[in-house]
């Protein structure tokens, strides 16, 4: 199709605010799904995202629009991810774009993930359409809304499309508002091809479908192409549209969005940003902002059952496969045998793996707390990453250690400013600025170490604002600081699963909640267990678990007290000797305390 007809479009929202309806009101508008096949959340194909409400894994679908001006358009909507766990994902689903849908609740109004993806889009050159969703809800305040939408893009209040996707109300705006205002795309079928693949996925029969959006010359299925970043070269299996389903075309030409099937065995071959280009007639350079994603925060995963190891390390294997993102390598520990170290996004992409594991591989397992990477400087000036506290070196032979910093910013209502503030300040946060992108609604930006975020940090700003505040993160910088490693000693052995790195000032306080905790969760053996945390090369806090008491005198009715002596002696060598060689058993929940350590 020619390009002046064609405009290349996203939906970008905060979690919940309405995007994934909206596609399936368009979807359903154009013809592109028939109403008979209809279902709520049409291009989210996962169950986690269904039940969740939050899109995963991008997606993209092409629709045939016939506008009132009498034209017909080819229609490319590119569904992007709505976490900000996937903020790179999302920044490439933008740059395959001209324009973008910003959806904006009519209840809620603005929030964090709304402004930072609005952001990423103006960043990206697009040109945004807001849109006011939910106007039917009795809570809905569209003037309001429509005022702060004005305030921030500048567009005039009566200019904004006021919708109600659920209703299908004003829904055809849309589509007319994404014709008039969108750019077609701007590229040459006769130079040569650079292509940017926005994600991909596997498919057991065809390998790694790549999701491609062709910016320069044309890619035909007969084509042997090379991706720019990895290097791979390959003839394509099939290449073709979405609609929404895959349909081979053989051909996409300059401004066309579709996918490329590429027949490799694992999506790092074909990582998300790379471009895809022609062996015989290559480009010269690949299109910008290609980078290869790195985990933020790390976890053990463990099988409860030993024997499951194997079936664990098939499954992770066989989720690399669709997830590049996705790092593991083995790990042993003393308390909880043998398992993987798993690198993740962010909490919310290790909460989705662990639940895709022990879904759909039925398998029981126990995670480690989440920790991050740290930056170790010796005294010989190496510099060693570590991302689990146990691989710390020793405190001789270290001059510094560094932890990742992460930009954050909290929009919330002005009311809230104290108890943000109180909040952020308690976890060691910077405060760097405020805005006031709306009335009686603040932008607060703070620096915050990355270690104090993933813990429990969003559950107790939900608490302290009753829900109204909203946050938004990226990474900022490595930055030195007082940090010691704490760890937990359980009959004189330590456990490597509930060691931490923590700030020297917050050793004493996180040992003895640790210690607390692990006292009331640790069963009673016949010997008594001391639980004993370090930090800096000394004891800071200590319990015993008490030992069960055999009455060893029950017998003796009476009669000599030697007699007596002599068996409780005889019972305390034996606790002693029990003590030396008996076995601790650590139940489950002990390795989630670390978690919820200043919850009571």
């Amino acid at each position: 199709m020619d390009t002046a007809h064609i405009r290349n479009f996203c939906i970008i929202a905060h979690i919940d605010h309405g995007k994934s309806t909206l596609a399936d009101r368009l979807l359903h508008l154009t013809g592109t799904v028939p109403d008979r096949d209809t279902t709520a959340q049409i291009l989210d194909t996962m169950d986690l995202e269904r039940e969740k409400g939050v899109t995963i894994k991008a997606s993209a679908v092409r629709m045939a629009y016939a506008a009132l001006n009498g034209s017909s358009y080819e229609l490319n909507l590119i569904d992007t991810p709505g976490h900000v766990d996937f903020t790179y994902e999302v920044s490439r689903a933008l740059n395959a774009c001209e324009g973008a849908l910003l959806v904006v609740d009519a209840s809620q109004g603005i929030e964090a993930q709304t402004l930072a993806n609005l952001y990423l889009a103006l960043g990206a050159g697009l040109e945004v359409i807001p849109v006011i969703n939910k106007i039917d809800l009795p809570a809905a305040q569209p003037d309001e809304v429509a005022r702060e939408v004005s305030n921030l893009l500048g567009t005039p209040e009566d200019q904004i499309i006021r919708i109600s996707a659920k209703e299908g109300l004003n829904v055809g705006d849309v589509l007319e508002a994404v014709v008039a205002h969108v750019p077609p795309p701007k590229g040459d079928d006769a130079a040569p091809t650079r292509a940017l693949i926005f994600d991909s996925h596997y498919d057991v029969y065809k390998g790694v479908i790549a999701y491609v959006r062709v910016v320069e010359g044309v890619i035909n299925a007969t084509d042997e192409i090379r991706l720019m970043a990895t290097g791979a070269q390959v003839r394509p299996v099939e290449v073709g549209i979405f609609s929404p389903g895959m349909a081979p075309t053989g051909r996409l030409t300059a401004g066309e969005v579709g996918y490329a099937a590429t027949g490799l065995k694992t999506v790092r071959e074909c990582r998300v940003g790379d471009t895809i280009t022609l062996v015989a007639n290559p480009a010269a350079e690949q299109l910008p902002g290609y980078q290869k994603v790195k985990p933020m925060v790390f976890a053990g995963l463990y099988p409860v059952e030993g024997e499951d190891y194997a079936l664990l390390k098939d499954a992770l294997e066989k989720l690399q496969l669709n997830d590049a993102s996705l790092e593991y390598e083995p790990e042993t520990s003393a308390a909880l045998n043998f398992g993987f170290r798993c690198g993740f996004l962010g909490l919310f992409h290790m909460e989705i793996i662990q639940e895709r594991l022990e879904r759909e591989y039925d398998l029981d397992l126990i995670a480690t707390a989440p920790s991050v990477e740290y930056e170790v400087v010796l005294l010989t000036g190496e510099v060693v990453r570590i991302d689990s506290p146990a691989d710390l070196p020793d405190e001789g032979t270290i001059a510094e250690i560094r932890e990742p910093w992460m930009r954050i910013q909290i929009f919330a209502p002005d009311e809230f400013y104290g108890a943000i503030m109180e909040l952020v300040t308690k976890r060691r946060g910077l405060f760097i600025g405020q805005e006031n992108p709306a009335p009686s609604r603040v932008l607060l930006t703070y620096d915050i170490p990355l270690g104090e975020l993933i813990v429990d940090f969003y559950d107790h700003l939900k608490s302290r604002t009753r829900g109204y505040a909203s946050l938004d993160y990226q990474f900022h910088s490595y930055r030195a600081d007082e940090l010691e490693k704490l760890e937990i000693l359980v009959n004189s052995e330590p456990v490597d699963a509930l060691a931490m790195i923590v700030h020297k000032d917050m050793a004493y306080h996180k040992g003895q909640a640790l210690v607390s905790k692990l006292k009331d969760l640790i069963q009673s053996h016949q010997f008594a267990i001391p639980i004993q945390a370090t930090a800096g090369g000394r004891i800071i806090s200590r319990a015993n678990v008490r030992a069960i008491r055999k009455d060893v005198l029950a017998k003796c009715y009476g009669g000599d007290i030697s007699r007596k002596k002599k068996l409780l002696e005889k019972q305390k060598k034996g606790k002693k000797r029990m003590k030396r060689v008996g076995q601790v058993e650590i139940p489950q929940e002990a390795f989630m305390a670390v978690l919820r350590i200043g919850e009571d």
